[in-house]
């Protein structure tokens, strides 16, 4: 007599297909950096800066676009979000690009210096 063989699906191959997929996603896969509403090119700076460690408002500015706290604003709506910042000695991270008018960084300073904001913070790129 003949002996029957069971018909069963061998899951090897795949579970190993499954698995080498998942590491390639997590090789190649990049995190959310934290903060980072716009692309800039952050001047160099020789000293090492200081943490700031309690809530802050987060400015950032390139030649284009300026945004505050992730969100793409221009100078009037920067105005009212400043206007509503009860805490005047919140730090305010301020990253500019390097290729930014001067004229606009003076623009933005007036700005803060309106809202009695002067805690501020430059962030620069790190020397390497």
């Amino acid at each position: 007599m003949r002996r029957r063989e069971s018909l069963t699906l061998d899951m090897t191959p795949l579970v190993d297909v499954v698995f080498l997929l998942l590491i390639f996603f997590l090789v190649t896969s990049v995190f959310k950096k934290d903060e980072l509403a716009l692309l800039l090119n952050l001047p160099e700076g020789k000293e090492g800066g200081k943490m700031v460690k309690k809530k802050e408002a987060i400015i950032e500015m390139n030649r284009d676009s300026l945004a505050f706290n992730d969100h793409t604003v221009d100078f009037k709506k920067l105005d009212e979000e400043l206007s509503r910042i009860e805490e005047k000695s919140l730090p305010v991270i301020v990253r500019i690009d390097k290729k930014v008018e001067y004229e606009q960084i003076i623009k933005l300073f007036d700005l803060l210096k309106k809202h009695g904001l002067n805690n501020l913070a430059l962030v620069e790129k790190a020397a390497q």
